[in-house]
Formats: structure tokens, sequence, C-alpha cells
């Protein structure tokens, strides 16, 4: 079953009260994305994983609803990070170019790590798609997403994914679940958290303690 973002405002009170909502086809739409091509190294038979992995598939994820007029106001954006690269530069990872090649990554060391986009704006977050290291099949670790409208990312700050079901890297204990790296990339809901500031961390993956990323895009609508 398709998943529905949840960006869309709430029903007034008053008159409006009791109202159905619009149907839902004339509010979403599938969220479309420019994928890279798909790539085929990497072995993941051979990959130690463990009871929170989903399984692997090279099926494209069912469609991700969004209301329409969403952007990605993430493209062009300023990037930071925990650390600084050894391999690439920050702002390649809101370039629009994640092809499976060398030149388009960008590497950190390892231990849990950030990236970091500042959206110039506050907005209400409807997805969150991110592709770290697809040139192989793998699995990234901790992964965690979180949206906030202070830079330093003290409180208000709003996780809307975390698959860290050991808090390894000291942030809480998470839910979600790990996943294979692929082309199709990773649709995290937004859950209409509201922020300016989208901050996701990594702890090096299945094939290596590296910190991988090759793109994080932000859809969203204007903050209300």
């Amino acid at each position: 079953m398709a998943l529905i973002a949840l960006c869309f405002p709430a029903l007034a009170s008053g008159a409006d009260a009791g109202k159905s909502p619009p149907p839902a086809a004339k509010l979403t739409e599938a969220l479309a994305l420019e994928l890279p091509a798909a790539t085929l190294k990497g072995t993941r038979e051979d990959q130690p994983l463990g009871p929170n992995t989903e399984p692997y598939s090279d099926k494209a994820p069912p469609p991700f609803l969004v209301p329409k007029g969403v952007k990605n106001v993430a493209a062009g954006k300023p990037v930071t990070s925990s650390v600084k690269p050894f391999t690439g530069e920050l702002n390649q990872l809101a370039d629009g170019k994640k092809e499976a090649f060398d030149y388009d990554v960008v590497e950190m060391k390892k231990g849990s790590q950030w990236i970091q986009v500042d959206l110039g704006a506050s907005y209400s977050i409807c997805a969150i798609v991110l592709w770290h290291d697809h040139r192989y099949i793998q699995v990234m670790h901790d992964v965690i997403v979180q949206v906030s409208d202070d830079p330093e990312f003290q409180k208000p700050v709003t996780a809307v994914f975390n698959n860290d079901v050991d808090n390894s890297s000291g942030l809480g204990v998470g839910t979600d679940r790990e996943y294979f790296e692929t082309h199709f990339g990773r649709v995290v809901d937004g859950k209409s958290a509201k922020g300016r500031y989208v901050r996701s961390y990594t702890r090096g993956g299945s094939l290596s303690a590296l910190n991988c990323w090759h793109e994080i895009e932000v859809y969203a609508l204007p903050a209300k």
C-alpha cells in the first residue's frame, strides 16, 4: 500500500467542522524522483545482517504520495557536516548528481557523522530522500534524520527516522529498520515536521566503516 505524507492542513473549526476532507486524488500525487542508474556491485549474501534489516529487493518501492505542489527545497542549498570530507565537496550533496560514480560520492571518516542542509526558510516537510553510497549493495548503519529551526539542533528537534536500535550513536533508540542502499534511494516520511534545517546521521556501513553520501533531497511546502 502506498504511503501518504502527513502534510495536509487540518480542517478549520466552526463552519467547516465535521466536513469530510477533499478526495485524496485531488490532494495528492506520487512523488516524482529523478533516479540514477542501478548498480550491480556488492555481494549482499556475504554481509552480516541482523533481525532489524529489511530484505533486499531490486523492485521499485510503492509510490509515496505527497500534496501537489511540493518542491525539492534542498536543491542548491548550503550543506554543512560534522567533519570535513576527505573525498568530494559538501555542495555535491544538493547538486542533483547521484550516479554511482566515484567522483559523485562524498566520503567522511568513520564514527557517527552528520550532514545538514540549510533550506533558507522554515518549511512543512513532506518527504526527505536519501542516497548514501549506492555504488555497492550495502546497508548503512544508524541512519537518523532530524528536522529543526535551530542550526545547532538543540530543542526543539523532530526525529522523523531512526534505525539505531541499540542507541550506538547516542541519539535515542530507533524503531525503524535498516535497509539496503539502492539507486531508488530511501524516501523518509517528513511527517509535516516544520523546520529550516535537516540533519541526517550515518555510522558507516556493512562494507566499510566510512560514511559516504551521494545526495539528499527535501520535498516540502511553505510553513504556515
